[in-house]
């Protein structure tokens, strides 16, 4: 089995990077991108969804738990002179949350990779400044197909969007809504990806509301 480490240098497939762009367009659609906002991307890989924006934001720190991941990011980073762009190891369940809070969460097809989805909407809520907003992509449930025997990591054969709906009102997010951000055409099949984006009140409010 291949890890995402030793993956990292040929992750930027035509495949991945279309799959990545269409995602990207699904976020602008439903989020008001400002530049005045920090934002967040969890399971960053190398980098392909967070530097769509990297020009529209205020900073923007790419994070994963892969540093052969982070280390194709940084020198994408380099290389374009990104200086409001930086990475970090960070692993959602895991480890202390990086310094400050953020106005942007992003995070593509990494919600099937988390063992504790309740756990990880609670952290991404405390990640986010009052007001703050989440744009996550994952799969829709399927039936096991989708991945390879020997894929790393996989907790989760995708989610009902209702139940993914549950998690996050209970963590505290409101405005919860869903799209389809795109498909993942693989084996004469195709997967379609969800796109849900929610915000953290910007006052108090008592969780499980929303």
């Amino acid at each position: 089995m291949a890890t995402f480490d030793e993956r990292a240098k040929d992750w930027d497939t035509p495949e991945h990077i279309a799959r990545t762009d269409a995602v990207a367009d699904a976020v602008r659609a439903a989020v008001p991108i400002s530049s005045e906002m920090r934002a967040i991307e969890i399971g960053a890989g190398t980098g392909l969804l967070g530097l769509h924006f990297a020009g529209d934001l205020a900073s923007l720190l790419l994070t994963d738990p892969s540093a052969g991941m982070l280390e194709v990011a940084a020198e994408k980073i380099s290389r374009d002179g990104l200086a409001t762009v930086s990475v970090a190891p960070y692993d959602l369940l895991r480890d202390p949350a990086p310094g400050g809070s953020f106005d942007l969460l992003l995070s593509l097809l990494v919600l099937h990779h988390v063992d504790d989805t309740a756990a990880a909407f609670r952290t991404m809520h405390e990640l986010l400044a009052p007001g703050g907003r989440i744009a996550l992509a994952d799969l829709d449930a399927e039936d096991g197909s989708f991945h390879d025997a020997d894929a790393e990591g996989i907790h989760h054969l995708g989610f009902p969007r209702d139940r993914v709906a549950g998690f996050a009102r209970m963590a505290g997010f409101v405005e919860v809504a869903f799209s389809t951000a795109t498909e993942i055409e693989k084996n004469g099949r195709r997967y379609p990806l969800f796109l849900l984006t929610a915000r953290r009140p910007a006052g108090a409010v008592s969780v499980g509301t929303g």
